[in-house]
């Protein structure tokens, strides 16, 4: 058996519409893989308040439902395109919704982490994204009317787009590096991170790290162990 992962899907934005990324989760059920990880940002913008789901979000849900059907346990792992989606009503949707997840699979030990607060030099990005999902920012997204709903959304897709300049030029190698050293130290053999949108891998100290490739750019679902 194997892990099923889909990383940075970016539904409604550069990953188009979701019906293809439905039908791949119809294949994974049919598999019945371990496990299906969703390795953050399956939405362009995903808050978890009622008021900001929609079909799209809708349909992805009840996918979901049909992959847990099928006996297969489905994580969700927050990226920075997700808000609030832990201590929201659909947060039922998944057998867990959280920063992380930790789960072994033929005998490796997998730490899978979104990837984008890791550098802890990025100090712009890290006070953003920090004010943008506190207890404050939370309080009052969720207080927005209906009619505020597409305008907020709007705002946050402009912000996400012109935050973490250094994430988006270039890999940093370097803090993913000093990232996964310590992470691996903790008792895991491989860091798996998304959010780069490329396949990279190195091997350091205590395992591996693997970037893995943004399905929005490979149209694929990867398969680990």
């Amino acid at each position: 058996m194997a892990v099923a992962i889909v990383a940075d899907a970016h539904v409604g934005g550069p990953g188009g519409p979701v019906g293809p990324l439905l039908a791949q989760l119809v294949e994974v059920a049919a598999r019945r893989p371990e496990r299906l990880v969703l390795l953050g940002d399956v939405f362009q913008v995903w808050v978890g308040y009622p008021q900001y789901e929609t079909p799209q979000i809708r349909s992805f849900l009840g996918a979901v439902g049909v992959v847990r059907a099928a006996g297969v346990p489905v994580h969700y792992i927050e990226g920075n395109r997700d808000f609030y989606l832990a201590e929201s009503a659909g947060a039922t949707a998944f057998d867990s919704v959280g920063s992380e997840l930790a789960f072994e699979s033929g005998g490796v030990r997998y730490l899978a982490v979104h990837g984008d607060g890791l550098n802890d030099r990025d100090r712009q990005y890290l006070a953003w994204r920090w004010l943008s999902k506190s207890a404050l920012s939370r309080l009052v997204v969720r207080s927005l009317p209906a009619r505020a709903v597409g305008r907020f959304v709007a705002s946050t897709e402009r912000r996400l787009t012109g935050t973490n300049f250094k994430h988006k030029i270039r890999v940093p190698e370097e803090a993913i590096r000093r990232y996964g050293e310590r992470r691996l130290a903790e008792g895991h053999d491989v860091l798996l991170l998304g959010h780069f949108h490329q396949a990279r891998a190195w091997r350091i100290a205590g395992g591996e790290i693997r970037l893995l490739e943004a399905w929005f750019s490979s149209r694929r679902v990867e398969w680990i162990g």
